[in-house]
């Protein structure tokens, strides 16, 4: 029995390989420009506009006909599908993939309660279980159980984007920003969340760590993904080596699934933040 993968775009998956898997665009808006998030706009495009832009950007909810569409593809080859969306705290998407499966007994839909590369280890974990040869029900049911022990924790390097936003007050931000502060938050209960902070990058590193191991100790038998905002993964690598012990050691220095995070996030953390996705043991 054969399973289709359909997802949005703010999972940050791009170009993929494998032929189950569907990803459909949000769209992505500077100015008057609206872009398909992914399609017609690279994350490399995306940083080089937030940082040399005076526009804001704002991201626009993948719709119902799009998921429609994206469904009657795959069930051409397909006797099943599930739709991971991103959580539906941040965006109309998830209610667009339910209007879109309505009726349809051979659907499934599924928040992801994440964003990200959060929601992208969910995908790849419905991927691993098509393998196994389980079929849409147990795929959906299974990814339902196994959000709830789904961490997405990011370093930000700075509070500018969060300020940009409105996400803090602009005299938070400013202070924080001639202090060197550096945030790190969360996803939590499918809502952004500041966890901590703390005054220079090497005491943001270390207070990364101590909010992973206060979330659980991490599932290395699960997908796991290291990502990186802006143009760069130079402070990802930094925050590696100070941490060889945490992920080399279970991965391997050759074997690191690391991303480059797009605008659903990058949006509010803007370039050079470093975040970690994984699943807590049970």
């Amino acid at each position: 029995m054969s399973v289709h993968i359909i997802t949005d775009s703010s999972s940050d998956i791009v170009n993929p390989s494998d032929p189950r898997l569907t990803v459909v665009p949000l769209s992505i808006a500077f100015g008057t420009k609206t872009y398909a998030d992914g399609v017609d706009l690279s994350h490399e495009q995306f940083y080089e506009l937030l940082v040399e832009g005076d526009d804001m950007p704002t991201t626009g909810q993948v719709t119902p006909y799009a998921f429609s569409q994206a469904i009657e593809a795959a069930r051409k080859d397909a006797d099943g599908i599930v739709v991971i969306t991103l959580s539906s705290k941040l965006s109309g998407t998830y209610e667009s993939a339910v209007a879109a499966a309505d009726g349809a007994s051979d659907v499934y839909v599924v928040d992801s309660k994440n964003v990200t590369v959060g929601q992208c280890i969910l995908v790849d974990y419905a991927l691993r279980l098509a393998d196994e040869g389980k079929d849409a029900a147990q795929i959906a049911a299974a990814l339902e159980q196994a959000r709830e022990r789904v961490h997405l924790i990011a370093l930000l390097d700075t509070l500018e984007y969060l300020r940009r936003g409105g996400r803090i007050p602009s005299a938070v931000g400013a202070v924080g920003e001639l202090l060197a502060i550096k945030p790190v938050i969360a996803i939590v209960d499918g809502e952004v969340a500041i966890l901590g902070k703390a005054r220079g990058s090497k005491n943001g590193r270390n207070l990364l760590r101590q909010q992973i191991e206060k979330a659980g100790e991490i599932d290395f038998s699960m997908p796991v993904i290291l990502g990186y905002t802006g143009l760069s993964d130079k402070l990802l690598r930094k925050y590696l080596a100070d941490n060889r012990d945490l992920w080399e050691a279970h991965l391997g220095a050759d074997n690191l699934p690391i991303h480059c995070i797009g605008a659903t996030i990058g949006t509010h953390a803007g370039p050079n933040a470093v975040a970690v996705a994984y699943f807590s043991k049970e």
